[in-house]
């Protein structure tokens, strides 16, 4: 099992698309940022992956559920990943 599941929010649905993209361990998904890694889940599965992946992903680097990011944080990380 990946270590990506160890993280908040991570389930194994997560972890394999996070590994399919080539982000593997938790400490690549630090380095490479949630914007990048939901940019490249976005492209690998675009009828699949919504906002909720995106605010996952920022609670797992922050430890709290997803749920409980504050509004304008969702607001500046939907802003960050928007074309």
């Amino acid at each position: 099992m990946s270590d990506l599941t160890s993280l908040r929010n991570i389930g194994p649905k997560s972890a394999a698309w996070l590994e399919s993209v080539g982000i593997k361990s938790t400490d690549e998904l630090f380095n490479i940022g949630v914007e990048e890694a939901y940019l490249r889940v976005r492209s690998a599965y675009p009828d699949q992956v919504s906002f909720n992946m995106l605010y996952a992903l920022q609670g797992a680097l922050l430890d709290i559920p997803w749920n409980e990011l504050p509004e304008d944080m969702k607001s500046r990380l939907r802003e960050a990943v928007s074309e």
